[in-house]
């Protein structure tokens, strides 16, 4: 007779919460999934079902040559649970996967509650419990859980409420933007900079405070922080304030003119290959339309830009995952502890998911005393993946939360036509994920009774 396997217990049924539960009840791992609603919720949640969708009932675009799209792609072949009702629900939307969203939930929540290997229990967890444990609770963890969670992890959770928009390395005027850190400081190929006169610099502060801004969601925190002040809030404090804080030139020198410009928007290198750079301090309310309006006709160099991922400012807890997880998504220091889904530092409905079904990867590779074998770089998952333990990113980079882009991929070899990047990422991607998908496939046997 078999052996029976250790049962897991999971903190929070929302996306990544229920994708993890999914993925190891599907290998024959029993789970606890632990619930505080309906006996208490966050600010942000409404409704009594597991996987509740907040915000938008979209979980963006189906296009497999999109980075999101081949995620969809990639989560289907692994029988995602949460792509599959996403799929069963549809609605129109062109080609963003857009579902409706109380029988989304309501199958994912039928699903899970009648599988039995599943034990749902509701209530808020205060102290994490013995044994295997998932920590899946998003970024609104709640305050007792956080606290128990900072004594495990050694140092305070991040609360970052900002996000700097992502350019694609070869959309960017390099005609313009030159190479060179503030007060020489680094390596010279660290950071662009994209010059500003004193009229360019004045017509773009005119535009920012101008500019259509989103309004934040009640369950957001009003207040910033003020290392991380959104752009139009530097804006309206006085029309320098940026030529004194992120768009400052102290130390720069423009090469086409011998001089120092009068403000800098400064790039940071995203990935080790300098495919993607971040806007640093432009962390911004601006909507999504009107950041890319703004910035393309009023930042030098930014004219044929490209957005991987636009600003945007929201309440989130999140760990130093590159730091403090290992390769299984455990903790390093107390490896029966994993952590899935937003509080990893992923952003995003579907990478939420995703990143619960790499847990349960990871967790079912350890209990039958196999080899954790992550997916392939190359591939969506496998980029979120890399994100999270930070691969994908330089040495010592600052860990920040991150929707699935292509910036986060490894560069294609050779060069390659900037219209036929996103099919060969794809085609790249789907040849990788083929020869992967045995790895982690579920036994015969284990599906009939799934």
């Amino acid at each position: 007779m078999a052996e029976a396997k250790p049962r897991v217990t999971v903190i929070g049924g929302g996306l990544a919460g229920s994708e993890c539960a999914w993925q190891l009840v599907r290998r024959g791992i029993p789970v606890t999934l632990r619930e505080m609603k309906p006996l208490k919720r966050s600010p942000a949640h409404k409704s009594d079902q597991l996987a509740e969708l907040v915000c938008s009932n979209s979980l963006r675009s189906d296009n497999p040559e999109s980075a999101i799209g081949l995620l969809h792609a990639e989560l289907r072949a692994l029988g995602s649970l949460v792509l599959r009702s996403a799929d069963t629900h549809r609605v129109p939307a062109g080609d963003a996967l857009a579902v409706e969203r109380e029988k989304f939930s309501g199958e994912i929540t039928q699903t899970v509650h009648e599988h039995p290997l599943v034990e749902v229990v509701h209530g808020e967890v205060e102290h994490l419990p013995e044994g295997l444990v998932v920590v899946a609770t998003g970024p609104l963890t709640s305050e007792a859980l956080t606290q128990e969670l900072e004594r495990h992890v050694g140092q305070k959770l991040y609360f970052y409420d900002s996000i700097a928009p992502i350019l694609s390395g070869d959309s960017i005027d390099l005609g313009i933007a030159f190479r060179q850190s503030r007060y020489g400081k680094g390596e010279g190929d660290d950071y662009l900079n994209l010059p500003m006169t004193r009229e360019e610099y004045y017509r773009f502060i005119a535009e920012v405070k101008a500019g259509q801004k989103l309004t934040p969601h009640a369950f957001e925190e009003p207040k910033y922080f003020e290392g991380c002040l959104p752009i139009e809030v530097m804006a309206e404090r006085g029309d320098d304030t940026l030529a004194f804080g992120p768009m400052k030139p102290v130390g720069l020198m423009d090469p086409r003119t011998g001089q120092p410009p009068y403000a800098v928007v400064q790039l940071r290198m995203e990935d080790r290959a300098g495919t993607s750079w971040n806007m640093v301090g432009f962390q911004t309310r601006l909507t999504w339309g009107e950041q890319k309006r703004i910035f393309t006709a009023c930042i030098p160099g930014l004219k044929d830009a490209e957005f991987l991922r636009m600003g945007q400012i929201h309440r989130n807890t999140f760990i130093d995952s590159p730091r403090l997880l290992d390769r299984e998504l455990s903790l390093k220091t107390e490896r029966r502890v994993f952590f899935a889904g937003q509080i990893t530092g992923v952003e995003g409905y579907v990478e939420s998911a995703a990143c619960g079904a790499l847990v349960a990867l990871a967790l079912s590779a350890r209990i039958e005393g196999r080899e954790f074998v992550p997916p392939p770089a190359t591939t969506a998952l496998g980029s979120l993946y890399r994100h999270v333990t930070g691969e994908a990113h330089p040495p010592d980079y600052p860990h920040q939360p991150s929707n699935v882009i292509f910036g986060l991929f490894p560069p294609l070899p050779g060069r390659v036509k900037k219209q036929e990047k996103r099919a060969r990422y794809a085609a790249r991607a789907q040849e990788d994920l083929a020869t992967w998908l045995p790895s982690v496939a579920v036994s015969q046997s284990l599906q009939r009774s799934a």
